[in-house]
């Protein structure tokens, strides 16, 4: 990217992207605790699974209202409320390590309050980045945003790795600082100049938030990137079992799942930084179809792996290719949704995000239960490749899109 082009996102653009790191280190590293926590008090997958499950269910149930609301309100005012919620679950979190929890029942319950702040701060984070840059530097807003999530995913399971290892409750005060200075940078940010949905009824708010969902169904080169990574991710969500993983297979502990955990970072922030300064173009469809199949091939093998070195170089692997596919999606969405439907869209595509990350952890933890650790990878990663397939044949539309000008809404109207 040269001087020129980052001259031209505004400030308050770039300071959100520094909340958004801020958010994505204590999230990402908060749930990498509580899975080893979670493993550590009751040595099942299945509970992975199930964490993932209380983590996604908030979001599927409460995604439509969500995005209708973050098209009615100020969305710094949603994410900045939001965002405290989540402060409050993590200092719940803390609470409870301290007095030295015997049961999960306690996390599982913080979880599913963590997950209500997740669903209504989804949609006003990711449009609000969106709403202040210009249109002409929305791929490289998408881009560097990436970047700092990516960051975050790296420094987030480090560092709290590190954090557990001194004191198993330190992590959990850690993200309630980080998130704490995101509320603060996140209220200092101009408000965006958008259209916003007038006040209505209760009846005309269900309307408003079941219209983003029409709007991607009829769209089938939106409809099928998101069901692309919907099935793909779903199928292949090793991650969660993570835990299980170094522990079970490699023979790590704490510092070791850490790294692990921080290798998706690695892989996904890389590429992120390559497509800051060179991103993707043309024949993104094709690429699209690309990567995720890699992604399945590379989670076979790490169902496969007993080496830890291997292990990490895998999750870089499959890391980096869900990378370029989250950044192709993560584009054309918002490219393709005219400013004032934003909220819902991104919403409606939060729950395909959730179900691909969470809900896939969940389906990876119940295979697990049946299949065993091995078996459930394997078989994830191995659905991934049937998902590519089947979709290749379903979405020709999707295959053959070429660049991002092609589902620009103003082409709609021509």
């Amino acid at each position: 990217m040269t001087n020129s082009e980052v001259g031209l996102i505004p400030l308050g653009v770039k300071a959100l992207l520094g909340a958004n790191f801020l958010t994505w280190f204590a999230v990402t590293g908060q749930v990498t605790i509580i899975g080893k926590q979670v493993y550590d008090l009751t040595g099942r997958e299945l509970d992975l699974g199930l964490l993932g499950l209380a983590e996604f269910l908030p979001i599927a149930l409460l995604a439509l209202i969500a995005g209708s609301l973050a098209d009615r309100f100020d969305r710094r005012k949603v994410l900045g409320i939001a965002l405290s919620g989540e402060v409050a679950a993590s200092i719940l979190l803390f609470l409870c390590a301290r007095s030295g929890l015997t049961s999960i029942s306690p996390i599982f319950i913080i979880v599913l309050f963590f997950g209500t702040c997740r669903a209504f701060a989804a949609p006003a984070s990711r449009a609000l980045p969106i709403d202040l840059s210009p249109p002409e530097v929305v791929p490289r807003v998408v881009a560097i945003k990436s970047v700092c999530f990516q960051a975050g995913n790296i420094c987030g399971p480090v560092v709290f790795g590190f954090a557990f290892v001194v004191d198993e409750s330190l992590p959990y005060l850690l993200a309630a600082i980080a998130m704490t200075t995101a509320i603060i940078i996140v209220a200092v940010v101009p408000s965006a100049r958008v259209r916003r949905l007038a006040s209505s009824g209760d009846r005309r708010v269900i309307h408003d938030a079941l219209e983003g969902l029409r709007f991607i169904r009829h769209r089938p080169v939106m409809f099928g990137a998101m069901g692309l990574d919907l099935f793909a991710v779903l199928f292949g969500g090793a991650i969660a079992l993570l835990p299980a993983i170094a522990e079970d297979r490699l023979g790590v502990g704490a510092i070791g799942l850490g790294w692990l955990r921080a290798g998706v970072g690695i892989g996904a922030g890389l590429t992120a930084v390559c497509m800051s300064i060179r991103p993707v173009q043309h024949r993104l469809g094709r690429i699209l179809y690309t990567v995720v199949a890699i992604f399945g091939l590379g989670t076979i093998g790490l169902g496969l792996t007993r080496n830890f070195a291997l292990a990490f170089v895998i999750i870089i692997a499959i890391s980096a290719a869900d990378a370029v596919s989250m950044f192709i999606r993560l584009t054309l969405v918002p490219l393709a949704t005219p400013e004032e439907m934003r909220g819902r869209v991104l919403a409606v595509e939060n729950v395909f995000i959730g179900a691909s990350n969470e809900l896939g952890a969940a389906e990876s933890g119940l295979t697990a239960a049946f299949m065993g650790l091995v078996g459930a990878v394997v078989f994830g990663g191995a659905a991934t490749l049937v998902v590519v397939a089947l979709w290749w044949r379903w979405f020709p539309e999707l295959r053959d899109m070429d660049t991002f000008d092609e589902v620009r809404p103003e082409r709609e109207t021509q």
